[in-house]
C-alpha cells in the first residue's frame, strides 16, 4: 500500500472515529470515550508531522539501495515499520467508529489498545527524527557513520533513555509477519519470568513453581510484561542472555527437533585433535605452508564439529573417520550407518557451516532443524563447526578455530563424504561473520579458498556506530541494543557487567536451572495466550487498576497523559534532534550501554565491513541473505556494495517481514521456510558455478515485488 494511501486513510478513520465518538453526549462509557477521544487526537497529529519526513524520505530512499532491483535499506524499512504501525492503528481505530455504539463494545480495552499504538506510534516518530539526522549528516549514500562518533554517542543516549516497553506489551511484533507473532509473545513471556527469578536463591522446585506462577501475570498484564522486559534487556548481564539462548542445547529440544525434522542417516559430533596442518599454495601446489592448531587464549586445543549427512556416503563408516568421534556416547550413528543405509559415492560437494548465536550461545544443535533439512534438498555433506563462545574465549579463538576446522576438512574431505571440488562456507549472523572472516584468512595465507559463501544476515560491523536499520534495536525483541553490545564487546574480550541479579549469591544456581521450567513457561504462555486471544476479557486482570507505565513525566498527569502526552520528555535526549514541541517519551530505568573504543572492533578480521580492499580483492562470490526488518540491515547492504564497488562477485537478496535469526525458525512457518529455501538456492549457485558477475544486475528471487 502507497504510504501516502495509508496517511489519507488515517485522517479519515480518524475523523470518522471522532465524529462518532463525539455525536452522542451521554455515553455510558464517558471516562473511556474521552481517553479514545484523546488518543485518536494525538494520533492525527502524529500522522500529520509524519507525513512530510516520510516524504522526504521517499525522494531519497533509491540513493542508499545495493542496486535498482534490490530496493532495501534502513530508510526503507523504518518506513516500512512505521507503516505497519499505522496500518494496526487504522484497523483498530475503523473499530472504534463502526462499532463504539454498539451493546457489546468494550470501551475500556480498546482505549488500552490503542493508546498503546499511539506510544508506540510517538517513540517511532522519535526514530524517524533521528533517522533524518543520520540522513542530514552523513555522506551521500553512506547508511553507517562509520567516521562520526557523535552520531553514534548520540544514538546511544537516545536508547539508554528512551522508553521502549511499548513496544513488548500490547503492540509485541507488530512489524512481523503474523504468524510469527504468537511464537515472539511466547518467547518474551518465558524470557520476562526467567528474568523475575534470575539469581534467586531457591531450589530447583521452588524455581519451576515461581516461574509457573509468574508467567501467568505477564499474560494477563501486556504493560507489567513489556516494562519488565524493558528492564530485562536493559541490564541483565550477559550470562543470563546466555543462558536463556541456550535453552535450545537442552536434550529434550534437541531430541524433539530430531523427532520433527528431516531423518538423516549420519549425525557425527567430531573431535578435531590439535595437530599441524600442512596445505598446498594457490600459487604453487607444489609448495605447502603450515596451519596451526587455534592456540589464542587458552593454549592449544581441540576443535568441535558435527557432521551431517542426508546420505549415507563412501568415507563414512571408516575406522579413521569414527577415530574421531565418540562413538560409545553416539551409538546410534554407528547402528544407522552400518544397518540402514546403502552407501553412496562421495559427493563433489561439501559445505562447511558456522552457526549463529551473537558469538556467545548456541552450538551446531541449535541449527540442526535447517541443516537436515538443507543436506537432504542439497545432497551435500555439512560440518558444522563447534567454536568456542565468548566472553570465555573471545577474538580470535572462534577464528582460528573455524580456519583449522575448515582447512582440516579440506584435507579430509574424504572421511566427510566429500571430493571437495566445490566448497561453500554458509553460516548466519555471528556465522555469516565467520564465513567471510576465514575466506580472508585463506586468502592472506595463500591458500584455497572457498567456492562461495552464503551469510545469511551477517554481523559485518561489529561497533555501536548509528545506522537507520540499527535504530530497529530500540524496538526489537529479538536483538535490543544493550544485548547486541553485551555480544559484539565479549567477542571483542572487553568486560562489560550488567545490573546485579534480584540476589547477589546463587546465580550459578540460577544458571543451572531445569530446562523443563523454561519448556513449561513457553508452554504455559502460548496457552494463555491462546485463551486470552478466545477470551479478550481475559487481558485484563479484573482485581487491578489499568497499569501505568514508568515515564519521566511531570507529577500529577493521569495514566493516559503518560502515554499520549509528548511534549514533556524527561532528560536524556539531544534536543536538537527533536523539533520544538516533540519530546519521545522516557524511561526511569536507564539502560547503561558500553560503547568500546576497544582497537579490537575495529579488526578487519572482526569487522570485515573495514576491512582493506587488498584483503577482499580475493574473496569468493558472497550471497548475502538479509531481513527487510533486521537490525542489521544496513551491515548487509553497505558491505555487498563494497563488495561491488571492488568488482567483487556478490548478491544481496531479501526476505521480507522476518527479524533476525530467521533460520532459528524455519520450522515454525510459511515465510520462514520460504526464507531459508532462498538461502538453499543461493548455496545451489555456488555448487553449480554460476558466479555472479561483479556488475551484477540480475533481479535476485524471492525479493521485492
Amino acid at each position: 500500500m502507497d504510504y501516502k494511501a495509508v496517511f489519507v486513510a488515517l485522517e479519515e478513520v480518524c475523523d470518522e472515529s471522532l465524529d462518532a465518538l463525539c455525536a452522542p453526549p451521554d455515553l455510558p462509557y464517558a471516562a473511556a470515550a474521552q481517553r479514545l477521544v484523546n488518543t485518536i487526537v494525538q494520533v492525527q497529529e502524529h500522522g500529520r508531522a509524519l507525513l512530510p519526513v516520510v516524504t522526504g524520505f521517499a525522494a531519497v530512499f533509491h540513493h542508499y539501495d545495493f542496486e535498482p532491483e534490490t530496493p532495501a535499506n534502513g530508510y526503507r524499512t523504518l518506513v516500512k515499520v512505521l507503516q505497519s504501525c499505522l496500518l494496526h492503528i487504522i484497523d483498530k481505530t475503523r473499530y472504534v467508529a463502526t462499532s463504539c455504539h454498539g451493546a457489546f463494545f468494550r470501551a475500556e480495552h480498546n482505549a488500552c489498545e490503542l493508546e498503546a499504538y499511539c506510544g508506540a506510534l510517538c517513540q517511532l516518530r522519535a526514530l524517524m527524527y533521528l533517522a533524518q539526522r543520520l540522513l542530514h549528516d552523513n555522506g551521500h549514500g553512506q547508511l553507517i557513520s562509520l567516521q562520526d562518533g557523535e552520531l553514534s554517542r548520540r544514538f546511544v543516549r537516545e536508547y539508554a533513555s528512551m522508553h521502549k516497553a511499548c513496544f513488548y506489551g500490547r503492540c509485541l511484533g507488530f512489524q512481523f509477519s503474523a504468524t510469527l507473532r504468537p511464537f515472539l509473545q511466547s518467547v518474551v513471556i518465558s524470557m520476562v519470568s526467567y528474568g523475575e527469578t534470575y539469581g534467586k536463591q531457591q531450589s530447583s522446585l521452588g524455581i519451576a513453581a515461581l516461574s509457573l506462577l509468574t508467567s501467568g501475570k505477564y499474560v494477563l498484564d501486556p504493560e507489567q510484561r513489556g516494562a519488565e522486559f524493558e528492564r530485562i534487556t536493559q541490564n541483565l548481564d550477559l550470562q543470563f542472555w546466555k543462558s536463556f539462548w541456550n535453552l535450545t542445547e537442552s536434550g529434550l529440544v534437541t531430541g524433539f527437533t530430531r523427532i520433527t525434522s528431516n531423518p538423516v542417516n549420519v549425525n557425527l559430533a567430531l573431535t578435531l585433535p590439535p595437530v599441524q596442518l600442512r596445505l598446498p599454495l594457490t600459487s604453487d601446489p607444489r609448495l605447502s605452508t603450515p596451519v596451526s592448531p587455534p592456540v589464542a587464549h587458552t593454549g592449544p586445543g581441540p576443535v568441535y564439529a558435527r557432521l551431517i549427512s542426508h546420505e549415507f556416503r563412501e568415507g563414512h563408516d571408516t575406522e579413521e573417520l569414527l577415530a574421531y568421534s565418540d562413538m560409545e556416547a553416539n551409538p546410534l550413528a554407528l547402528n544407522m550407518v552400518s544397518s540402514w543405509s546403502q552407501k553412496k559415492a562421495r559427493s563433489p560437494w561439501l559445505m562447511i557451516h558456522f552457526h549463529g548465536g551473537g558469538f556467545v550461545a548456541q552450538t551446531s544443535k541449535s541449527h540442526e532443524y535447517y541443516l537436515r533439512s538443507w543436506s537432504k534438498a542439497l545432497k551435500v555433506p555439512i560440518l558444522s563447526v563447534d567454536y568456542s563462545l565468548s566472553p570465555e574465549a573471545p577474538f580470535p579463538r572462534a577464528l582460528e578455530e573455524c580456519f583449522y576446522a575448515y582447512c582440516w576438512a579440506l584435507k579430509n574431505a574424504h572421511l566427510l563424504g566429500s571430493t571437495a571440488e566445490r566448497v561453500c562456507l554458509a553460516g548466519d549472523s555471528a556465522g555469516g561473520n565467520l564465513c567471510i572472516t576465514v575466506s580472508m584468512k585463506a586468502v592472506s595465507m595463500g591458500i584455497r579458498v572457498p567456492d562461495g559463501i552464503m551469510a545469511a544476515y551477517p554481523a559485518t560491523l561489529l561497533t555501536i556506530d548509528a545506522s537507520p536499520s540499527r535504530l530497529l534495536t530500540l524496538i526489537d525483541p529479538l536483538l535490543p541494543l544493550g544485548v547486541l553490545a553485551k555480544c559484539l564487546n565479549a567477542y571483542a574480550g572487553v568486560t562489560c557487567k550488567g545490573l546485579q541479579p534480584v540476589v547477589g549469591s546463587g546465580t550459578l544456581g540460577a544458571l543451572g536451572r531445569d530446562t523443563a521450567t523454561l519448556l513449561s513457561d513457553l508452554g504455559w504462555g502460548a496457552s494463555n495466550w491462546l485463551q486470552s486471544f478466545l477470551d479478550p476479557a481475559r487481558s485484563r486482570s479484573p482485581s487491578r487498576p489499568p497499569p501505568t507505565l514508568a515515564l519521566s513525566t511531570p507529577p500529577g498527569r493521569s495514566a493516559s497523559e503518560r502515554i499520549l502526552r509528548s511534549d514533556g520528555g524527561g532528560g536524556g535526549g539531544e534536543g536538537g534532534d527533536y523539533p520544538d514541541g516533540f519530546q519521545p517519551m522516557r524511561s526511569e530505568c536507564l539502560a547503561f550501554v558500553l560503547q568500546s573504543s576497544c582497537p579490537v572492533i575495529k579488526n578487519p578480521f572482526v569487522s570485515p565491513l573495514l576491512a582493506p580492499n587488498e584483503l577482499l580483492k580475493g574473496l569468493p562470490p558472497v550471497h548475502i541473505v538479509a531481513s527487510a526488518l533486521d537490525a542489521l540491515l544496513d551491515d548487509s547492504v553497505m558491505f555487498a556494495r563494497k563488495l561491488r564497488d571492488m568488482g567483487q562477485p556478490v548478491t544481496l537478496t531479501i526476505a521480507e517481514d522476518l527479524p533476525h535469526g530467521f533460520l532459528s525458525l524455519s520450522q515454525l512457518t510459511k515465510e520462514t521456510e520460504v526464507a531459508s529455501d532462498l538461502c538453499v538456492a543461493r548455496i545451489r549457485e555456488v555448487f553449480l558455478k554460476r558466479d555472479p558477475p561483479s556488475n551484477l544486475r540480475q533481479r535476485p528471487t524471492g525479493v521485492y515485488p
